[in-house]
């Protein structure tokens, strides 16, 4: 006898034999002879009492089938086959209107997902029928029904649900000197430790590439210049040895001279020892050039994946005050200057300014005179961001200026915002270490649900209600999806689960990673602060005080929630200022189809990126740091904070070093700014004039805006999907 039934979406529920009955009823009703009740009846009763104890929705249809065809009314069978054949096909319609949309190229929120990937090529094709096609499999068979119902309700997203059955995790920070020193092995081939400053240059390109197709998230170098300024001495040594072979001398004790900078200079005038330790500093420095200009046209020329997709990259750099990180640091920041290409601004690596008193930031420290110099590429290029070692969230009671190896206490942070610092299963360091899953709850309709109670106390208590029962089904779902990506198999992830993530050079290739994985986080994002205020108070933070305690009384709920879900669950929880990109669009097109317009919550394309004030509310920069740095410690999964400025920053690289020192003042962990630079489709041709129309260099009217989508630049905001093009036409400048 049934008593339960397994549907398509993989859920049971129970046996309820009207459906049967119905459905018999509204095949018959298609025929001459109409319905049947005593045959519907009897029909009913040998399925029910006939199956077994559960049974799937298909097989019961078959089973109808089967006895409608031994009953005397064959042509209601027939009816019958063909509605099953029916809502087969129609369950496969929008399968087929997406793989046609796809097929044809065409500019819509599904090909436009990742404004890093160009869908419209063949590889980037196959890799969006390939998406599309998993994620039903991944709502059918992996996940619980409590957690599948809040996806389809809108108030849960999983991110990179596509790559769920991968078991594959999100980011690491890679150590790099590991590979440096020993080599690795990537496919067919291995490669030989570093000697050259050349090698190693290369060799962090093709450990970002190589792992990028062992995960699904972003690659990061967290010590950019301490791993590579080995590598400067080695190539000036290299350089002495070959003066030496020319001369026939002996200039050995040249080898470990003290250099206090590597910079070029005239030989003129110089002689004896000096003369050739500065020709060899002076080809070392060329090296060095032409080694991270070759760095940066890697990042931005090599694809990791389908779709013309180069890989999500980021490095931190800045602290490092030897004279070889310091040649490193200064030669980086020269070449992005320079550009790559036409002259063009590189879209990768993303590149984040570790700014640090006594090291890197005061007028006093070692290294501010490239800190300017970083102010200064900022301006134009965009890039380095700023990571602000100095914020209290961000201190390390181990760290030591005069450590050499300072950089493992350091924080380290994904362009996109990820951040990895605190450790309960490990030392706390961001080196060997990301991010494992996240998953972003709809706080916006959370609110939208509560605004029908007028009294705002209880509308308020009524909120958190709703929002500490959706944070225990996020919390469930990240630790299911652990539970599934721990059964990974070392051999699955070749150079991650051998050299990146810490404790994994223990494990055999037919280990499980479940001894290692747990030092990475699981994250628990949010979107549309601004939004949810508005519906529970009317007014968002950056306008309201009132509605400023209340949003800092949300996220602290989330922060204290997250830390018991570490204590209950055993793991790395912690909370993220989500990056949303696709998903801005997403939760707030739904929500406008099931509530309507309401105005300052659903009346735009997209809600605000997660704790930020509004793109479109105008205020001084001093006023948006005030607002937004308390939530920084609030989201150590991850944040940032951007600042709008208008006119060409080229010329002002004091206005970047301003927005440093709010940083600074406020205590906030990671910023950047954003202005106006447009490009030249055609030549590569960039100013900051206000709309641009033509090219003055080539006469081409292929002009695009370079911009920040969310913490990464695109080169042409076609790739840009709907919700963000209305996001950038709303920013307003900061000032």
């Amino acid at each position: 006898m049934i008593q339960t039934v397994l549907k398509r979406d993989g859920r049971v529920v129970g046996f309820n034999r009207e459906k049967i009955m119905a459905a018999i009823r509204k095949a018959m009703l298609t025929t001459e002879r109409g319905e049947d009740e005593t045959l519907i009846m009897r029909i009913t009763d040998r399925i029910e009492l006939g199956g077994a104890e559960q049974m799937s929705v298909e097989q019961i249809q078959d089973m109808i089938e089967m006895e409608l065809m031994q009953s005397p009314r064959k042509e209601v069978a027939k009816q019958y086959i063909a509605y099953r054949n029916r809502r087969s096909i129609a369950r496969k319609a929008k399968t087929r209107d997406m793989f046609l949309e796809i097929i044809e190229a065409k500019n819509n929120d599904i090909t436009r997902e990742n404004a890093n990937m160009n869908a419209d090529t063949p590889a980037g094709m196959m890799m969006k029928f390939a998406s599309e096609t998993t994620k039903p499999f991944v709502d059918d068979y992996l996940l619980a029904p409590e957690v599948l119902d809040a996806v389809r309700g809108n108030y849960l997203h999983i991110h990179d649900k596509d790559y769920y059955p991968t078991k594959s995790l999100t980011c690491v920070q890679h150590p790099l000197d590991k590979i440096l020193k020993y080599g690795f092995t990537a496919g067919h081939g291995e490669s030989r430790p570093a000697k050259r400053i050349e090698t190693a240059s290369i060799l962090g390109c093709i450990s970002m590439e190589t792992a990028q197709n062992e995960m699904h998230g972003g690659q990061a170098i967290p010590a950019f210049d301490f791993y590579l300024a080995p590598f400067v001495r080695n190539s000036f040594i290299e350089e002495v040895k070959t003066l030496e072979n020319l001369n026939d001398a002996d200039y050995s004790h040249i080898y470990d001279c003290e250099i206090d900078d590597y910079l070029t200079r005239p030989l003129d005038g110089l002689k004896g020892d000096e003369r050739i330790r500065q020709h060899a500093i002076n080809r070392t420095v060329g090296r060095v050039h032409q080694s991270m200009e070759a760095f940066i046209h890697n990042m931005n020329t090599i694809h990791s994946r389908g779709g013309n997709q180069v890989v999500f990259s980021s490095i931190n750099y800045g602290t490092d005050t030897s004279a070889e990180g310091r040649c490193i640091i200064r030669e980086l920041l020269t070449s992005t200057y320079e550009g790559v290409g036409n002259g063009a601004t590189a879209i990768f690596p993303i590149q984040i300014w570790k700014k640090k008193r006594g090291v890197s930031y005061l007028p006093e420290d070692r290294n501010y005179d490239l800190y300017k110099y970083a102010c200064k590429v900022t301006a134009r290029r965009f890039f380095p961001n700023f990571v602000n070692l100095d914020a209290p969230f961000n201190h390390h009671e181990k760290w030591r200026v005069d450590d050499p190896e300072r950089y493992l206490y350091e924080v380290a942070t994904m362009g996109c915002r990820t951040r990895v610092f605190e450790n309960r299963f490990g030392e706390k360091t961001s080196v060997g270490r990301g991010n494992i899953s996240f998953t972003t709850i709809n706080i916006v309709r959370l609110a939208i649900e509560c605004m029908e109670i007028a009294d705002e106390t209880a509308r308020i208590e009524r909120f958190f209600e709703r929002l500490d029962a959706i944070l225990e089904t996020a919390a469930k779902q990240l630790c299911d999806r652990y539970d599934f990506q721990k059964t990974a198999l070392a051999k699955q992830f070749p150079l991650l689960m051998s050299m990146l993530w810490n404790g994994s050079e223990n494990l055999k290739p037919n280990d499980t990673i479940e001894s290692v994985i747990n030092q990475g986080t699981l994250g628990i994002g949010f979107i549309g602060l601004a939004e949810c205020l508005i519906a529970l108070t009317g007014k968002h933070h950056g306008e309201s005080d009132e509605a400023q305690r209340l949003g800092l009384r949300i996220v602290t709920f989330m922060r204290d929630r997250a830390v018991e879900f570490s204590e209950r669950y055993g793991h790395n929880f912690s909370v993220l200022a989500t990056p949303a990109e696709g998903l801005s669009g997403k939760f707030t097109g739904r929500d406008r189809k099931d509530f309507g317009i309401i105005a300052g919550v659903t009346d735009k394309d997209y809600y605000t990126n997660s704790n930020h004030v509004p793109v479109y509310y105008k205020c001084s920069p001093k006023h948006k740091a005030e607002v937004e740095a308390p939530y920084h410690d609030l989201t150590r999964g991850g944040h940032i904070f951007y600042v709008e400025i208008d006119g060409d920053a080229t010329h002002n690289p004091q206005a970047v070093m301003d927005i440093v020192d709010l940083m600074d003042k406020y205590g906030i962990g990671y910023g950047s700014v954003n202005h106006n630079r447009n490009r030249c489709m055609n030549c590569g041709y960039e100013d900051a004039s206000d709309n641009l129309e033509r090219c003055p260099h080539c006469g081409s009217e292929n002009i695009d805006r370079l911009q920040r989508i969310t913490g990464y630049l695109v080169g042409t905001t076609d790739r840009w999907n709907r919700a963000k093009l209305a996001e950038l036409n709303d920013r307003v400048v900061h000032k």
